[in-house]
């Protein structure tokens, strides 16, 4: 994969600035891209039963998001926190972001700097890893679940034009609470239509991968974030192969945490603790057979990810397509379902 077939623009008017619900959709209606074997198809997000098979299992990530972005002030400017992931030691890593959603300029993030939030005050200590500089270790000394609970709200960026409630940013699968952002290729998915799934014969099963912060304009490597595979899904994801089905992530999360379970052959195994994989030309899937997925900006990261499940060739024919037919971006926004050109027949 070269860099140029990741070069493209979105348009501004292509960003899903609103949940779908707040376009006069159901969760389930909206579209979807379906890349298999060179042949794309434009289709529905709840017609996804008519394109698996009795014997697809459905990889689904069940962590729930937080409301991990607060107000706080900084050097007197305000600012807002978003709080990325606990670390094992009892400090958290940081991000600080300007009110508007886009980077913060107006001040440079230092070492002992101190942030004040609603009743606490936290400090700066080190960047995470370094040489970056986005993303600071802070020492809390505060509860931070509980403060995010009385005084966060869910991370958002430029695009979203307005707040929306945490309802919004929940998906069907979230149970552990723990992500930062939402795990939001499972959005789409509905009561209604996972019983549809389940009626057709295909399984599900789940991981937990807490997200950290995405902070798109970044296009850093993914960070470390914290995973389980349990043993039930490893199992079944290897009992799914054997009988020949496929073997579908629902989101780059999913791919990342079966993937960071697998062994050179593919066989997934029991798995927990932090992932630092970076998926690529490098190291393509041999777990994931196909992946949901929204659409991601030219650069970002998950870009790579997807051409290690669904090959370059087919990513890029994708995403022209999708910028040709006026597909919407981002959590809110359209999906896809790309399968690997050598997923089962």
């Amino acid at each position: 994969m070269t860099v140029a077939l990741h070069e493209f623009t979105v348009p501004a008017d292509r960003a899903a600035t609103a949940p779908p619900e707040a376009r006069g959709l159901a969760r389930d209606e909206v579209r979807m891209l379906v890349s298999d074997k060179g042949s794309l198809t434009h289709a529905r997000f709840r017609e996804l039963p008519r394109f698996l098979r009795p014997g697809d299992l459905l990889v689904v990530n069940n962590s729930a998001t937080t409301n991990a972005a607060v107000d706080a002030r900084y050097r007197g400017l305000p600012v807002v926190a978003h709080f990325a992931t606990a670390l094992d030691d009892g400090a958290w890593v940081l991000e600080l972001r300007d009110p508007a959603g886009v980077p913060l300029t107006a001040a440079t993030p230092e070492p002992g700097a101190r942030v004040e939030l609603p009743g606490a005050v936290v400090t700066l200590r080190r960047p995470w890893l370094p040489p970056a500089r986005r993303l600071w270790v802070a020492e809390t000394g505060a509860d931070v679940p509980a403060l995010l609970a009385r005084h966060g709200r869910p991370i958002s960026y430029a695009y979203v034009t307005e707040r929306w409630s945490p309802h919004f940013y929940h998906t069907v699968f979230g149970r552990i609470p723990g992500s930062a952002e939402m795990p939001s290729a499972a959005r789409p998915f509905t009561d209604r239509l996972v019983t549809d799934l389940v009626a057709a014969g295909i399984s599900m099963a789940p991981i937990t991968l807490h997200t950290g912060v995405s902070s798109p304009e970044t296009g850093e490597p993914p960070s470390p974030e914290r995973f389980e595979v349990p043993a039930a899904t490893a199992r079944w994801v290897n009992a799914t192969h054997a009988a020949g089905g496929r073997v579908v992530a629902v989101g780059t999360t999913v791919t990342r945490a079966l993937e960071s379970a697998a062994d050179p052959a593919g066989q997934v195994h029991p798995a927990s603790g932090w992932t630092e994989l970076v998926l690529g030309e490098d190291r393509p899937a041999c777990a994931v057979d196909g992946l949901i997925t929204g659409w991601h900006e030219a650069g970002a990261s998950h870009l790579h990810l997807l051409d290690a499940v669904a090959g370059p060739e087919q990513v890029r024919d994708a995403y022209r397509a999708a910028l040709t037919a006026g597909y919407l971006w981002h959590e809110f926004g359209d999906s896809a379902l790309l399968f690997a050109p050598g997923s089962a027949a």
